[in-house]
């Protein structure tokens, strides 16, 4: 068995049903938060873990993923795709993803989750203290949709349920495991669960049954599953605390910039006001607009005549005319315009959808 040797198995193939009317058509994985894909934000933690090769698990939305991953490089890493036909569940994951994990040890981590500290903590408990497996861990105020863990003071794991009726814990799985190759093994020995999948929990369960150690840590920093809209806005308003000034585009002098603000190179800001947190994307035109805080504008988008805040559009999105626009996203393309003065307004609105109010 090889610690010294750290691979990656990302999971980007899941449907994302929850986050329609902007899935199907975009993967859920690669919906922007300040930004970013959430993929991205993923896969760019794992150099720092050592890891150089990751494997990526893709469904229908896999020419999106990799056109935005490509082979990896850019990331630092050396990126290989798996298709998942249907998503059978985590550990079908581990079952397809076998020959190119090999006997090494590998972090596992859903590309649609958002961890902002604790990744490096639960890596070093995995090569110091050499357990079977190290999960991150989380607590919930309703644990009910996650996989619950029981642990000992000591941090060991003792059971494991998912999405149990009845929760023995408020300690969740967070989307992120380092495993030895031990666990194909349990892998191997699962049974498809009552939902018809093979569950990761299911596979640690059979370690720990089979006396294997497997240990828990916390996450310290920020932790969200970006799966529906609200989590999508509250990622957003949290990570773009995170944003350094930043001014490669243009800005004229009848425009005003208060806080961080980020004009990406080729946007242009005209007669606005950006009050920061903002990010302005490449290409994108503010015109006689007031923008922010909390609001990510992506590329070649336009904004004019319009008041916004709290919100994420995606890129190619256009509002004009608008006034009192928050929490809202707006897909790829989209454009939203008003022909009746109104304020207060909040918009979730699909790629390529037009929409006048």
């Amino acid at each position: 068995m090889s610690r010294r040797r750290l691979r990656a198995l990302v999971l980007a193939g899941g449907r994302g049903t929850r986050l329609r009317p902007f899935t199907p058509a975009l993967p859920k994985q690669l919906m922007p938060v300040a930004g970013k894909p959430v993929l991205v934000r993923c896969l760019e933690q794992l150099p720092a873990l050592g890891v150089s090769e990751a494997a990526v698990i893709v469904g229908d939305g896999r020419p999106q993923i990799e056109a935005v991953l490509g082979d990896g490089s850019g990331l630092g890493l050396s990126v290989t795709y798996v298709p998942q036909p249907e998503p059978l569940g985590l550990a079908h994951c581990v079952a397809l993803a076998r020959a190119f994990l090999g006997d090494d040890s590998f972090v596992l981590c859903l590309g649609d989750v958002v961890v902002t500290d604790g990744l490096a903590a639960a890596h070093e408990r995995f090569v110091c203290e050499g357990p079977d497996a190290v999960v991150l861990t989380a607590k919930v105020a309703d644990p009910r949709q996650y996989g619950v863990v029981e642990v000992d003071g000591r941090g060991r794991v003792l059971a494991l349920a998912e999405k149990p009726r009845v929760p023995r814990s408020d300690l969740v799985l967070a989307g992120v495991y380092f495993l030895s190759p031990a666990v194909h093994k349990a892998v191997a020995g699962l049974r498809p669960s009552a939902r018809g999948e093979l569950e990761i929990t299911d596979a640690l369960s059979a370690l720990v049954a089979d006396g294997a150690t497997v240990l828990s840590t916390p996450v310290t920093g920020y932790w969200k599953d970006v799966g529906d809209v609200e989590a999508v806005l509250d990622c957003n308003r949290v990570l773009m605390e995170a944003l350094a000034p930043e001014r490669a585009g243009s800005v004229d002098a009848a425009s005003r910039l208060d806080g961080t603000v980020v004009v990406e190179s080729g946007a242009s800001v005209l007669r606005s006001r950006l009050i920061g947190p903002v990010l302005v994307g490449a290409g994108s035109v503010v015109r006689d607009s007031r923008v922010g805080p909390y609001t990510a504008i992506g590329r070649d988008c336009r904004v004019s005549d319009t008041e916004i805040t709290g919100s994420v559009l995606l890129d190619g999105a256009v509002m004009a005319g608008l006034d009192g626009v928050h929490n809202s996203v707006i897909g790829r393309g989209a454009e939203v315009r008003a022909t009746h003065p109104r304020t207060d307004r909040c918009f979730l609105v699909g790629d390529h959808t037009y929409v006048e109010v």
